[in-house]
Order: C-alpha cells, then structure tokens, then sequence
C-alpha cells in the first residue's frame, strides 16, 4: 500500500514538473514574441546595414546563451530577450513594408502561423516515436533549401518563391514537432532548460511566419 502511494507521489510530482516546464518555457516563447514585436515597431525605418548588424547581433546573444547558462540563469533568459528585440529590430523594414502594402497578408500569416504552429506542436508533444531523426533530415534539408534560395537569387525559376516557402513548411513542420517532443522529454529534467527550449520554438514560429507571408502575399507575382 505505502509503495502504491509513493508511486502516486512520485508520479503527480512528474506532472507538476512538467506543467512548470511548459508553462514557463510557453511564457518565454510569449515575452519573447513581445520584444520581437516591439523590436519590429522600432525597426521599422531601419536601413538596410543597420538591420543585418541586428541580425548578426541577436544570433550571437543567441550563441551566448549557451555560455551564460553556466553562470547565471537571468543573464541566459536576458540574453533571450535580448535576442527577440534584436531579431524583431532586423525584421522590422520586412514586417513595415508588408503592413503597408499588403496588411492583410500580415494578418492571414499570422492566423495561418497560429494554427500550424498549434497543430504540429501537439502531434510533436503527444507522439512518443523519436524524432530525432526527423530533426536530422530537417537539418540537411534546409542546408539544401538555402542553397536553393541563394540559387534562385541569380537563376529566375518559375514558381521558384512559392516552392521554396512551401518546403520551408514542410521543412519547419518536422522542427516544430520535435522541439515540441524535446519539451516533453525534458520533462525531468531542472527549469534551466527552458529558455533553450523557447528559443527553438519562438525560431519555428519566427520561420513559419515569413513562409507564410511569403505565400500570402504573392498577389503581386500572379
């Protein structure tokens, strides 16, 4: 009988951990996604070398996370913040150029970003088939995705753009379901690990999104 209950314990603890992981690793993706949005707002009459030293800046407060882990827990979540309002500060002339000319493609990416991201993220937390492998493919496929883009930046090719944005979903439909399922097999591991888990997510996010704006603002290519 004891060792039922310390079973039952043991497993309710298990929960508890995990639903404090998720949500504090959701909140992050949430605070994240606000200074990114902010950052954009900033940015938005941000010239052309200006936004790609923010871009090479949010990628090395990116890379620096993985330093100040060792040291402080504020300074990792600080650099996450910092990495999503730099990252929104180099988007923002994108997201500007788009609310003006095309506000409703700002908005169906964005509803279209929500869904997909909802949808694959749960298929990624609830199945318990490794992923791992997935993730791989997905890595070398968008080695080769990029490599498609810079091509198609000298080579004119037919339905080149939405080809491209099309398998970059598909690409970040595989990432999303495993980030997803490394959320749930963290499950026991400390809080330390969350804002390295929100950083992957808010980055499939971030993807799905431009993808999806791409798509939906091809109007002016038809």
């Amino acid at each position: 009988m004891s060792d039922t209950l310390t079973y039952q314990r043991m497993g309710m603890v298990g929960r508890d951990r995990a639903h404090a992981l998720f949500a504090q690793t959701m909140g992050y993706v949430a605070a994240t996604a606000a200074l990114f949005a902010l950052g954009a707002w900033l940015g938005r009459d941000l010239a052309g070398g200006a936004g790609i030293v923010a871009y090479l800046a949010a990628f090395a407060a990116l890379f620096g996370m993985r330093f100040a882990a060792r040291r402080s827990a504020r300074l990792t979540v600080g650099l996450l913040g910092a990495f999503g309002l730099l990252i929104g500060l180099g988007t923002g002339p994108v997201v500007a150029y788009y609310a003006s000319a095309d506000p409703q493609a700002l908005w169906q990416a964005g509803g279209a970003t929500a869904l997909f991201i909802a949808g694959f993220g749960a298929a990624g937390y609830a199945t318990r088939r490794d992923l791992a492998v997935v993730a791989r493919v997905c890595f070398w496929a968008l080695v080769a995705l990029i490599i498609f883009g810079i091509a198609a930046i000298f080579v004119r090719i037919p339905g080149g753009a939405l080809a491209y944005s099309v398998l970059g979903l598909v690409i970040f439909a595989g990432f999303t379901m495993f980030d997803f399922q490394r959320l749930r097999g963290a499950q026991g591991d400390d809080l330390a690990s969350a804002p390295f888990l929100a950083a992957s997510i808010f980055l499939d996010i971030l993807n799905v999104f431009l993808f999806f704006l791409q798509i939906f603002s091809r109007g002016d290519d038809r």
